[in-house]
This record gives structure tokens, sequence and C-alpha cells, in this order.
């Protein structure tokens, strides 16, 4: 095996290669993980229908099912799917709708709502009563005027009460919180990448630096069987094995195994699945400051799939209110105006005000403050969660993507073989 003139230097070489390839494979694996957020490319005439007869695993290539050739980030292009994953895994074990609502605290809700809606009061009458009986209304005089508002001021409060009452009764069939977390990730990637980087940024770390390492040690009996055998296509073919191996290395190390597992002394347990209980923390802030929101809520309430049904459900459910805040003056104001005309006006201002008792859900400020029983009772629930579920309701958005990522090595690692290759030829040749 080793001869006189033997290429010491060469042979010492290839660990190095395979080591330095290890590295930049998980670098550049990180970089095809999340970049870039949107899609970039272009798109290919007859690709959309050829790509139908494909096989699946080159389907699955972002781009492709759309005719296009380019890319987008394995887990921005996975978003949808990261909520659906995180709805069924975490999400759904706060419980039903009606008792995730009653966590906010709907009579802070309803508190809030009143404190912003009665300034406003005089403006919505006036507008209401302007559209539907202008002549009336201007010639009224103003202590009329203002014991309207007073009146309508006095029964607000009672009014808000029935609203979110009424949200809470019938919560279950105006939201699904699965289909809200899947829109909200679908519309925002960057935020999905977030949640990788910031509850893995010590794992992710650790695979591009393990890259190195297994590459290393792995570039050993990759050049001692080059050396024994000294063909030519062997450090090409082997540092394919090498390029795959270490992604396949790197990925097991931080995911597996899923429970803990006891040889002799030591303990495996994949490094992600070991910080759980400072995953869950993390992970549960981002959850609740920016997806499972008062502001998102109230944001589907209205304007979601089922947004029609729940403007509907509210407006009846405010006239009878609206009818005793009329008081004593209701059946006097139904002579004046006539029957029809009033049950007009009073629809106008049940329209109007199921807009502005909904406007606090989409109040920032007041959705913040909210947001923290929300990390709490979130964060408890992740660390409680078993590590197949944990560990689940991160890698599979992923998971069969993972291939991509794998073939991605391979071709470095056949790259980084042929560059060996020209600068130092066959070794014992």
């Amino acid at each position: 095996m080793v001869g006189e003139g033997f290429d010491w230097v060469a042979f010492a070489s290839i660990p190095v290669f395979t080591a330095v390839i290890g590295w930049l494979i998980n670098w550049t694996g990180l970089i095809m993980l999340f970049s870039p957020i949107r899609f970039h490319g272009f798109e290919v005439p007859g690709l959309k229908e050829l790509a139908t007869l494909v096989p699946r695993k080159i389907q699955e290539i972002p781009g492709i099912m759309e005719g296009r050739v380019g890319w987008q980030g394995i887990v921005p292009a996975r978003a949808a799917k990261m909520g659906s994953i995180a709805s069924d895994k975490a999400i759904s074990k706060l419980g039903t709708p009606a008792e995730f609502y009653q966590q906010l605290e709907p009579d802070q809700i309803a508190e809030h709502i009143v404190l912003m809606f009665e300034p406003q009061i005089p403006e919505v009458v006036d507008g209401v009563m302007r559209k539907e009986q202008p002549d009336l209304w201007d010639n009224l005089p103003p202590r009329i005027k203002q014991a309207v508002y007073d009146r309508v001021k006095q029964q607000l409060p009672g009014i808000v009460k029935g609203i979110t009452d009424e949200i809470g009764v019938h919560i279950d069939q105006l939201l699904d919180p699965k289909l809200m977390v899947i829109d909200h990730f679908e519309k925002n990637p960057d935020l999905v990448v977030r949640i990788f980087r910031d509850i893995g940024k010590k794992e992710l770390r650790l695979m591009v630096n393990v890259g190195f390492v297994f590459g290393f040690l792995l570039g050993i009996p990759v050049a001692l069987i080059d050396v024994t055998l000294h063909q030519w296509w062997l450090l090409p073919i082997l540092g394919v094995v090498v390029g795959w191996t270490t992604n396949l290395l790197g990925m097991k190390l931080i995911f597996e195994p899923v429970e803990p597992k006891k040889y002799g002394p030591f303990t495996m347990h994949g490094l992600f699945l070991r910080r759980q209980p400072e995953v869950a923390e993390v992970y549960a802030g981002i959850i609740a400051d920016d997806v499972v929101t008062l502001e998102n809520i109230g944001t589907t309430l209205m304007d979601g799939p089922r947004g029609d049904r729940t403007r509907q459900m509210l407006a009846s459910a405010m006239r009878p209110a609206i009818d005793r805040a009329a008081g004593p003056a209701r059946a006097a104001a139904r002579v004046a105006v006539g029957g029809r005309e009033f049950d007009s006006i009073r629809d106008s201002f049940a329209s109007e005000a199921v807009d502005r008792t909904i406007t606090p859900f989409r109040d920032p400020a007041f959705s913040k403050r909210q947001s923290d029983k929300i990390r709490v009772l979130f964060a408890s629930r992740t660390k409680e969660l078993p590590y197949r579920d944990f560990v689940e309701m991160l890698r599979s958005a992923i998971k069969e993507d993972e291939w991509m990522l794998y073939a991605h090595g391979a071709i470095m690692g056949l790259a980084g073989g042929f560059l060996h290759l020209a600068i130092f030829g066959v070794s014992g040749g």
C-alpha cells in the first residue's frame, strides 16, 4: 500500500478535504432550508404538463408543479403544512375554540370595547340618523339629541356584553383555529423561518460545526480505501457517500433518538429534544405574539370564510338591545317615523355597531396585553407534549423534503472528489 515515493500530502489532504466539504455542505444546506423566503425562478414552457409525469419526489421540488425552475427555501415553501401540524400537535391542545376564547377573558374585552366605543356614539348615531331620517334628525333640538346619546351610552355596556357573550356561545361555529393558523403561516412564510431559527439556533449552529467533524472522520476510511485501490473514480463516488452521510448524521444528531436511550453510563437523546422546556417558551412567545392573537382572531371572525355569518349573528343579537336602548320612546318613535323606517334605523345602527364593537379585537396594544395569557398557557401545554409529538410538530413539515438536503450533500461530495482528483491525481498511481 505504502511504497517508495508515496505522496503523504495527497493522502493526508483527503480527510481535510472531506472536513471542509462537510462544513460547506451543512452551511449551504441551511441556506437551502431557509432562503429565499419567496420563490425565485422562471417559467419553462411545457414543464407544468411534464411535471405530472415525473416521480413524486421530483414534483416536491419548489416550483416544479407550477412549471417553474428556481428555488424557494424548504421551510417557507412548506409554511401551510407547518401551520397544519402546529395546530394539530400543539394549538389544538389548548382546548376547544370556546375554552380558548374564555382564556382571553371576554369581560375584559367587553370593557375595552365600551371604553373605545363610548366616545364614538354621537358620531355613529348622527351618521345613522342622517342616512335614514335626515330631516327628522336635523329638526330635533340639541337637548333631545343629547338625550338619545346618553340613552345609548347608558345601554352600551349591556349591548357589548351581549355581543361578547354571543361570540363565546357560537365561537365553535365562527372560528376554526386550524384554518386561521394555516392561513397566517401561508401569508407570512418569514414567520415560519423565524420559528425555526429562533427555537433551533443552537442546534443549527452545531449542525454546521459537526459537518466538519463528521467530514473529517469519514475522510479517514476514504483515504485508506483510495490509497489501497488507487482507482480514479473512487474519490468522486466516495465523496457522494460522505456528502449524503454528513447531512444524514447531522439531522439524526439533532432529532434522534426521540425517546432517551441509555447505553451504560451514557444517555442518547436528540439534542433538540433535550431542550423541550426552553424551546417551548420561545415557541409559545412567537405563537402568542404573532399567530394566535386577539387581533388575528378578530380579523378571522369578521373577514374570514365565516365572516358574513359572524356579522349577521351579531347584528341579529344587537337588534333587541337597540330596542331596549330606545326605552319608553320606542312606541312613539315607531309611530313618528313609521314601523318599517324605525326597523331600518335599528338595522343600520346594528350593522354600524358590529363593525365598531369588533374593532378593539384589532387593537395591537390591547392584543399584546392579552397575548401574555396565551403565551403562558401555550408554553405549559407545549412542555407537556410527548417527545414524539414535540419533534413531529417541527420536523414533519420538512421531513419528506430532507432528501433534497441529502442530495445537495451528495452533489457537493461528488464535486469535492473531482476537485481533489484534479489537484492531486490518483493516490498510489
